[in-house]
């Protein structure tokens, strides 16, 4: 019994550190990070990707690109252009604790001292305000499907069956020209 409970807590803690030492998943914003977005007029939107000090910047940018395509596609549009685009690493440096143990032993006094802490954890953000077309506009503009596509493939990002539904149904209007996009995904 001594033993499988040593197991049980060596597979609790190595599951911790597990869960604790990732980057931030592609995900609704949540405990380790990720996406929120606010709709500003029909056809714009606010997106920002908070991320742990386990994710690059490069990969929050991605990420919050991902979601603007997500969004631009999920409200019935083909193509958005970034009105603005921010990226931002925040900062903060755990406290430095010192311990110091002294021995007495005769007339002979030795100590030993130990610092912990001290470290700067960064964490990146990206936020982008959209603004969705249906046309491709005149200036440069993305293409949501590619860009869809592009950012999924590169991070290896995996559907639920929830989310193959919406991405097939997306696509599926997308493809056959469909305005009323809106209506299926509510």
């Amino acid at each position: 019994p001594m033993k499988g409970n040593r197991m049980k807590l060596l597979a609790l803690v190595v599951s911790f550190f597990m869960v604790v030492g990732c980057s931030t998943p592609y995900q609704k914003r949540g405990y380790l990070g990720g996406y929120s977005d606010t709709q500003l007029a029909e056809n714009m939107f606010r997106v920002r990707f908070g991320a742990n000090q386990y994710t690059g910047g490069i990969q929050a940018s991605d990420f919050a690109l991902l979601r603007s395509a997500e969004l631009t596609l999920k409200h019935g549009y083909k193509y958005f252009i970034l009105v603005h685009e921010s990226n931002h690493v925040s900062q903060h440096t755990t406290p430095v604790e010192t311990t110091t143990i002294g021995n007495v032993i005769g007339s002979n006094f030795t100590a030993k001292t130990t610092s912990t802490g001290g470290r700067t954890i960064s964490r990146p953000s990206s936020k982008n305000t959209i603004l969705c077309f249906k046309e491709k506009p005149e200036q440069f503009s993305y293409d949501a499907k590619f860009v869809f596509q592009s950012i999924r493939t590169k991070y290896a990002i995996k559907n639920s069956n929830s989310q193959r539904t919406l991405e097939s149904d997306l696509f599926g209007i997308y493809d056959a020209g469909k305005e009323k996009l809106n209506e299926m995904v509510k």
